[in-house]
């Protein structure tokens, strides 16, 4: 990795991650402004990051959106770019080379940058949805995030977004199959409400969904599949036959099971939200 610092400040948003920060951070090593943002962690984040040199600052969790806002306004960040991870994300050094030729592209405000989902030390490459983007690069001043479902979403013109096309690593399993289970118990949770608002909304572009940008697409799909019947199944049959997810093996297997639950689970609090809303109970 390239030791010359670039001007970019990387912003980490962390709950208890000392086992994820080491290796995350040993990867910024070009940086000279890294502020690590966290929510109350009862481990040692807060040491390791003071350790390796970053600023820490605290706030109470209440939705990404809030928290990545709070720190491009609030944490005194020293460059025009910022770059956005958690603590479990890890770069690269082709992305950081990518990275640094398109800061002076003035056509665009924040950039789009791909992640390749690991599981059991392995690349998912067909089931991890490769390539998946979410705009993890940022100028300070022109961007903001708005909340939506369980994550957060870029507030701007979609023409001021670019994209590259190295990822960071995304190690979205480093603290076990439960804690995968208890984080996706609660992001079902902002789905369903997302879902039920999508519904009750009734528009959609279907269009989008052959668009060659990939954030519309992503979306126009992700609209869609509020509205499919059987969307466990089918998120199962789409991972692991219709993208190869079979090609990852057992790997493959396992996290398209995974996703089908998680679709589950989503699929049962909307049920749930419906029946209520008639005044009704499971």
């Amino acid at each position: 990795m390239n030791n010359q610092n670039i001007p970019v400040s990387v912003l980490i948003l962390t709950l208890d991650e000392a086992d994820n920060l080491p290796a995350c951070l040993s990867a910024l090593s070009w940086c000279d402004d890294i502020v690590v943002l966290d929510s109350g962690s009862n481990d040692r984040t807060c040491e390791i990051a003071k350790g390796f040199g970053a600023s820490v600052l605290t706030r109470a969790f209440d939705n990404f959106a809030n928290q990545r806002n709070f720190g491009l306004t609030d944490a005194g960040l020293k460059h025009e770019w910022i770059l956005h991870l958690d603590a479990d994300e890890v770069m690269t050094g082709d992305l950081l080379e990518e990275m640094e030729s398109s800061l002076n592209d003035n056509r665009f405000d924040a950039y789009m940058i791909p992640s390749k989902t690991m599981f059991n030390g392995k690349w998912l490459r067909y089931s991890g949805m490769y390539p998946a983007y979410q705009v993890r690069l940022t100028r300070r001043g022109a961007f903001r995030f708005k909340q939506v479902g369980h994550g957060q979403k870029e507030d701007m013109d979609p023409g001021r977004i670019g994209t590259l096309k190295e990822p960071y690593l995304h190690y979205s399993f480093s603290k076990g199959i439960g804690e995968w289970f208890e984080k996706h118990n609660r992001y079902s949770t902002l789905e369903a409400f997302e879902t039920v608002a999508s519904l009750k909304n009734g528009k959609m572009d279907l269009q989008r969904v052959f668009s060659i940008d990939p954030y519309h697409r992503r979306q126009a799909l992700k609209s869609l599949s509020f509205r499919l019947p059987f969307r466990p199944f089918f998120r199962f049959a789409y991972m692991y036959f219709f993208r190869l997810g079979f090609l990852d093996g057992a790997n493959g297997f396992t996290y398209s099971c995974l996703v089908s639950v998680y679709e589950f689970m989503i699929a049962l609090k909307v049920k749930e939200l419906k029946r209520r809303e008639k005044g009704l109970y499971l």
